[in-house]
């Protein structure tokens, strides 16, 4: 699959609704991963990157071609997300040890756990950081977009993103330390 974009164009020109179940089956979880990373809700973010398969499929906008199909479709998601964020008022995070609910369950082996461990530990520090430096941090690593491609999602010059990849990274290291955690390298 060439990123999606020939098989929106099938859905599109041609009707083939295979095509949108393709898109939905590669892009879900990785749009919702992101959209709960502007959002801070995974609930949240199934509703949004629900709400955005839904408007391609309903609306069937037409894809400029200015980046890869995935880069406009994360840019469709954000921009929803961001409409949500203007229009409520700020969700109070809880951390896992608070609620018990959002917890990692136990692995039976100890280097699973520690995986487990360090992860957690990242994405906590990361709730801390600015929301841009979570973006920023997101795309780039988590979801493998080139720093172009950042730049397209985010509205921003690469040159931008690069800085801002950098501050985030050390505002990043920093929380860490100060956590305590302790890594062989960021």
């Amino acid at each position: 699959m060439d990123n999606g974009a020939s098989s929106y164009r099938r859905f599109r020109e041609q009707g083939d609704e295979s095509g949108l179940v393709e898109i939905i089956q590669e892009y879900r979880d990785g749009l919702i991963l992101y959209l709960g990373s502007i959002v801070g809700d995974l609930f949240l973010a199934e509703e949004l990157a629900e709400d955005t398969f839904v408007y391609l499929g309903t609306k069937k906008p037409k894809d400029k071609g200015i980046g890869s199909f995935k880069t406009w479709l994360y840019t469709m998601g954000r921009n929803r997300a961001l409409g949500i964020l203007r229009r409520r008022p700020p969700v109070t995070e809880c951390s896992p040890e608070d609620c018990p609910e959002l917890a990692s369950e136990e692995f039976d082996f100890a280097r699973s756990f520690l995986l487990e461990e360090r992860k957690t530990a990242v994405h906590r520090a990361m709730r801390s950081l600015k929301p841009e430096y979570r973006q920023v941090l997101w795309l780039v690593y988590f979801e493998e977009f080139t720093n172009k491609e950042a730049a397209f999602v985010m509205k921003k010059t690469v040159h931008s993103v690069e800085t801002l990849l950098y501050r985030a990274r050390l505002a990043l290291k920093a929380q860490l330390e100060t956590e305590g955690f302790t890594y062989e390298e960021l």
